[in-house]
């Protein structure tokens, strides 16, 4: 799978449902060589005055399923 095909899927929280944002990069373990974590912007909707982060990681454990349409991950913001 390539990284343009991760970056069109939807990032899904299977906590609650919502849409988590889109990825904008991944982030690589140097020693392993293997995905570290996708790097996300978060959806606007999620953003407010006490939240200024502009991106943030989602560990490659944390993904549940990577689906024709959707990532699953046990996370969210």
């Amino acid at each position: 799978m390539r990284l343009s095909e991760l970056q069109n899927k939807d990032i899904i929280s299977v906590l609650d449902g919502k849409k988590i944002g889109n990825i904008i990069d991944i982030k690589i373990d140097e020693t392993k060589g293997l995905i570290a974590a996708l790097i996300v912007e978060p959806n606007r909707f999620f953003l407010n005055v006490f939240s200024l982060k502009e991106e943030f990681e989602i560990y490659w454990s944390d993904i549940e399923k990577i689906g024709e349409d959707v990532i699953l991950v046990k996370t969210k913001i």
